[in-house]
């Protein structure tokens, strides 16, 4: 028979929990790789800056058609009243 005082005789294994796992992984995992391609990923560098130039270009300019098309509805019939 246990009591509460006694510690118990079965204990779990060392586990760590999946996700601290899955971390520790992928950090030894980028390390490495960061390690063994470092120069195709600088070298790549310049060339993907100037391929996001033209994306960003169009992110930064959606929606003006539609103010200045909205805008100009509204001033054409303010003007027929």
């Amino acid at each position: 028979m246990q009591t509460a005082t006694e510690p118990n005789p079965q204990r779990e294994p060392f586990r760590i929990p999946v996700w601290l796992g899955l971390c520790l992984f992928l950090a030894i995992a980028t390390f490495f790789l960061w390690e063994e391609h470092r120069a195709h990923i600088l070298g790549a560098l310049p060339y993907v800056l100037l391929l996001l130039c033209p994306i960003i270009h169009l992110f930064m300019h959606r929606g003006h058609g539609s103010q200045d098309a909205g805008r100009a509805s509204h001033e054409h019939h303010t003007l027929q009243r």
